[in-house]
């Protein structure tokens, strides 16, 4: 015989030991094996469905193996949806600095990352040979202007105050404060540089420029974030998103704040599923005051989801699932215990709705299921082998009876 088929042999025979091992453990014993009051009568097994053969066990039994029994019941299942999620920025609440001219950049007000800044403060000073164009044509236009009052009515006067203000037009398109157009007029001195100002309140979350840059139209400059609120965004299994609604409140906790709970609101349910991880993508707006919370932070994301119809439920841990079928253990009348396929539905932390194959008020393994289903399944093995079946037993006879009753009464 090969070495290779001496292996398989050897794993066969240590395979087939242990499962001996395993049943002599749950049925308590040898002298407990052929007890019909023992842990498990095996020859009282019957022939079940392809999940595996009934199992008999008594009270004694149970509690040394740790059986525990549960009572399907009918109940309202509050259902909590949990998911991990990351700190994002509101990107409503973004802003882009760009320039609408050529120039180079003369001085940086805000020279680094992270800056908070003001909605008008000065941002940088650019230098633009069109917006000093821009200017002297704004002076000219001034003057013109100035000088064709005398004659009000007139055509020149008409034309000279289109031409201010069009100039007038142009500088503001190219993001030119009002008051400096106003100071600029007033002065009648065009400047070298202009000041570029924030359009908006927030954090300076990207920096783009230097001084002496050279900057084109639409070159992004500076960005800015205003975080007083952030968004939440996690991803929800896709058994779970009927459950979760646009303004639903939340609680979100944080890995940096231990123990602390923000409130939050569902603000989107992104409309598209993704096809590898089965889950869909919902934001929660949280409100960010202090600035606490920043953007790029772990967070976990609770919600709840109560259901407004009683359902039959059983505890998670009675539920095998296979990956294609799930089933329980459910205690019949005469003490055997048969594996039953059930449909399930929703899920909560301790329980699990029952669709199918369960009826209320009957009782089921809810603890030890592992040692069940490994004596059941054993009884499935066996009784598949060739040249080997299960026994079942035969009605005792008058000649059978006597014995029976001694056998009873060591069993006592």
């Amino acid at each position: 015989m090969s070495s290779k088929k001496q292996l398989i042999l050897s794993f066969s025979l240590v395979a087939i030991a242990g499962v001996v091992v395993l049943v002599y453990v749950i049925s308590g014993g040898a002298e407990d094996a052929g007890s019909s009051t023992g842990g498990h009568d095996h020859a009282a097994m019957a022939a079940t469905d392809d999940e595996g053969q009934p199992v008999h066990l008594d009270d004694e039994g149970a509690g040394r193996i740790g059986v525990t029994y549960t009572t399907v019941q009918r109940k309202i299942l509050d259902r909590t949806v949990r998911t991990v999620a990351t700190v994002t920025y509101d990107e409503t609440r973004l802003t882009n600095v760009n320039p609408k001219i050529e120039g180079w950049v003369e001085r940086l007000y805000v020279d680094f990352t992270g800056a908070p800044v003001r909605r008008g403060q000065p941002l940088l000073d650019i230098y633009s040979p069109m917006l000093v164009s821009a200017q002297e044509e704004l002076i000219l236009a001034r003057r013109l202007m100035d000088e064709s009052a005398r004659e009000p009515g007139t055509r020149a006067t008409q034309k000279a105050k289109e031409l201010l203000d069009s100039t007038r037009r142009r500088l503001a398109y190219w993001d030119i404060p009002t008051d400096e157009i106003a100071r600029i007029e007033g002065s009648r001195t065009p400047q070298k540089t202009l000041t570029l100002r924030a359009p908006a309140s927030g954090i300076v979350i990207e920096k783009d420029v230097l001084e002496g840059t050279r900057v084109m139209p639409g070159m992004d400059l500076y960005t800015i974030a205003d975080l007083s609120t952030v968004w939440v965004e996690g991803e929800v299994f896709e058994k779970d998103l009927s459950l979760v609604s646009e303004g639903q409140p939340t609680s979100v906790t944080l890995e940096a704040y231990p123990g602390e709970t923000f409130s939050g609101e569902v603000t989107y349910v992104y409309p598209t599923v993704s096809l590898e991880a089965r889950t869909g993508r919902i934001r929660v707006e949280l409100s960010n005051p202090d600035l606490r919370v920043k953007p790029g932070m772990y967070a976990t994301v609770e919600l709840e989801a109560p259901t407004t119809q009683s359902v039959l439920v059983v505890p998670r841990a009675a539920v095998h699932a296979t990956g294609e079928r799930s089933f329980v253990f459910v205690r019949r009348e005469d003490g055997m215990l048969v594996s039953r396929e059930v449909t399930t539905g929703l899920v909560s932390d301790p329980e699990i709705e029952i669709l199918e194959g369960l009826d209320e008020g009957e009782q089921i393994v809810s603890a030890a299921n592992f040692l069940i289903d490994a004596e059941s399944s054993m009884g499935s093995a066996i009784g598949a082998m060739p040249g080997m079946e299960m026994e079942t037993p035969e009605p005792p006879t008058e000649e059978t009876a006597p014995d029976h009753q001694s056998h009873t009464a060591k069993g006592k």
